[in-house]
């Protein structure tokens, strides 16, 4: 599928793409992070069932993977992506990539977990191993009966290098799937005008509008989120959080537990519902994007 073009030189919008008008507004609210713990994972499942979140993305080599996969299988139309990982950050609460060590040398630190920051990767890392690893956590979360709707990116390192982002799209073109990625207007002003081009020649579809988290505490999440929501412009937009509930397990790694437990009460609260009403929002998942993608629409 290739961009289209409007007459007026308008490259149609990802929300034209999937049917919905041209100033429609559409928001799609990501939980990243399912798999972490089980904080994590009980308070997506929870906000994937009563409150707005629309899709969450998994991290396939995380400790608690194995309850996300249960879920989907249990919850077949649940929208779940891969959240693709190629760093472990925490101290206490590490993990190891899905292929053992041997078959990615450069992707592990000398205790064997995956490097805790990007900078570290990139010094490290050969771009042919990280394909494969990322490859075997695609797969693996197929195999474990995980209907695959998306794909996004852990710290982002498939998005701030070229290389990197070029095995991104490759990788989303491949599996057919939707994937996060910055707005046109910022990959141009990152020097990526190629990235694009080769979204549009895959026909890869991705939100208008991605909401990079901003500065909040937990006491003013509520209201910074409130603002976020009635600021959307129109086109396909994501917004992406990490709920998860702030007991002792997570608050034992996880220096933002808090703001984690406060972006959940807001997502599962009446009040955003109702925000999302009265600003005539549509919520959708990245399941519509991939179904155009696939032809399904």
């Amino acid at each position: 599928m290739e961009a289209t073009v409007t007459s007026a030189n308008r490259v149609r919008t990802t929300a034209e793409h999937i049917g919905l008008d041209a100033d429609a507004r559409a928001l799609i609210v990501n939980a990243d992070d399912f798999g972490l713990c089980r904080d994590e994972n009980e308070a997506t499942i929870e906000g994937l069932a009563r409150g707005i979140f629309t899709s969450s993305t998994i991290l396939v080599p995380a400790p608690d993977f194995a309850q996300t996969a249960e879920f989907a299988r249990r919850n077949p139309q649940a929208d779940l992506g891969v959240h693709l990982t190629l760093t472990s950050e925490w101290p206490k609460w590490r993990w190891r990539p899905v292929l053992n060590r041997g078959a990615v040398p450069s992707l592990v630190d000398e205790a064997g977990f995956l490097w805790p920051d990007v900078m570290s990767l990139y010094a490290h890392a050969r771009l042919n191993e990280a394909e494969c690893e990322l490859r075997a956590q695609i797969d693996g979360a197929i195999a474990a009966g995980i209907d695959v709707t998306h794909l996004d990116c852990h710290m982002g390192p498939l998005q701030l290098r070229r290389d990197y982002h070029e095995l991104y799209v490759q990788l989303a073109a491949d599996y057919r799937l939707p994937i996060r990625v910055a707005p046109r207007a910022m990959l141009r002003r990152m020097g990526m005008s190629t990235i694009i081009e080769q979204l549009d020649g895959a026909g890869i579809l991705y939100p208008d509008n991605f909401v990079l988290g901003g500065k909040r505490l937990p006491e003013t999440a509520a209201e910074y989120w409130a603002g976020v929501i009635r600021g959307l412009p129109a086109g396909v937009s994501e917004i992406y959080c990490h709920p998860a509930y702030a007991r002792a397990e997570l608050r034992s790694f996880a220096a933002d537990a808090a703001k984690r437990d406060a972006d959940f009460r807001f997502f599962t609260s009446t009040g955003a519902r109702e925000l999302i009403a009265s600003e005539g929002i549509q919520l959708i998942g990245y399941r519509r994007l991939r179904d155009v993608m696939r032809g399904r629409a």
